[in-house]
């Protein structure tokens, strides 16, 4: 079976202290080569005017040493152009499998 291919942004979320007793959170984004998994997507009715979309989307990257450190830390992918929130990180060695639910509005 073969995937698709994928290479993209994701995008890290750590809170640091700046200064003793003052914390900010700090970004960092890193490019990745990978692989999709699954994509499908949905509307969510909503009490909104518009429905809500919903993406269930697996990516599998290949883990880095930043990566593997700070798989934790992974807040969101751009995928398509637009920036999805990452709802797990399973780590698989050599891998990362990233599942990906609504967008991300960080």
């Amino acid at each position: 079976r073969k995937m698709n291919r994928w290479y993209g942004k994701v995008g890290y979320i750590e809170t640091v202290e700046i200064e003793p007793g003052i914390w900010e959170e700090k970004e960092t984004v890193r490019s990745y080569y990978g692989e999709l998994v699954r994509n499908s997507s949905k509307f969510r009715v909503s009490g909104d005017v518009n429905d809500d979309k919903d993406v269930s989307v697996e990516l599998s990257i290949v883990a880095d040493p930043y990566s593997s450190l700070h798989f934790h830390s992974i807040r969101y992918v751009e995928f398509g152009g637009v920036k999805w929130k990452v709802n797990t990180v399973e780590p698989k060695r050599p891998r990362l499998i990233l599942s990906l639910g609504g967008e991300y509005n960080g």
